[in-house]
């Protein structure tokens, strides 16, 4: 019983891994969507509003800055991974319900981003768009520049995978999961906040966990 029990623990990660490989493989070519109601082992459940989502690597990955800043700039994955690195261990928590405790995220501080960018003094709000070519994103200056909201190149220890949005996604610790945008493929500094696909559907604009949305959750800082 202690070798059956050694040898669960050992295999368990290798077909988590396995299941999470098939759940996304199949949300990524599923267009009813039905596939983002299946948990996987490790909680998440996986969402797409396009129809197929291209894929991306060091070659072809790319993430511009730009809007009212004095130095737009692009930046390649092994740019990215080379500036310093942030770790960040909170409970992820959808809208929808579900929450994912104790999640580790590494990646860039938006803020190094934004002052590498040098932001304009009439700028109040960042846009964030996706390749996918569908979703959007915005915060408040404010918000962005907090220190738990990142530009993310890990997750669980491990690179981003496609089906959880990599190789870059945004990750807003504090709100609900849908203001962490997959797919992450411009930051746009901007005027004004600008609503994101969720909250041109219904969702706040402001997602603070247990804080709106009409939700009580526990909030995840």
């Amino acid at each position: 019983m202690l070798g059956l029990g050694a040898a669960g623990l050992v295999t368990a990660p290798h077909l988590q891994r396995g299941l999470e490989a098939f759940l996304g493989s199949a949300a990524d070519k599923d267009p009813t969507g039905l596939t983002g109601l299946l948990p996987n082992g490790g909680g998440f459940r996986y969402y797409s509003v396009a129809a197929s989502v291209p894929r991306k690597g060091p070659d072809t990955y790319r993430l511009t800055v730009d809007g009212l800043v004095d130095r737009p700039a692009t930046y390649t994955l092994d740019a990215l991974r080379a500036l310093p690195q942030t770790r960040i261990v909170r409970d992820v928590q959808c809208v929808t319900g579900w929450r994912v405790p104790h999640t580790p995220f590494e990646g860039v501080r938006l803020s190094r981003l934004l002052d590498a960018a040098g932001v304009r003094s009439d700028a109040k709000a960042v846009r964030f768009t996706c390749f996918d070519g569908a979703y959007s994103e915005s915060l408040t200056l404010q918000q962005a520049r907090r220190a738990d909201v990142m530009v993310a190149l890990r997750m669980r220890d491990t690179p981003i995978e496609h089906a959880h949005g990599g190789p870059v996604r945004l990750y807003v610790a504090p709100m609900y999961f849908y203001k962490s945008a997959k797919w992450l493929s411009g930051i746009s500094v901007t005027s004004d906040v600008r609503p994101g696909y969720w909250e041109e559907r219904g969702y706040d604009v402001d997602a603070w966990v247990g804080r709106s949305n009409g939700r009580d959750d526990t909030p995840t800082v």
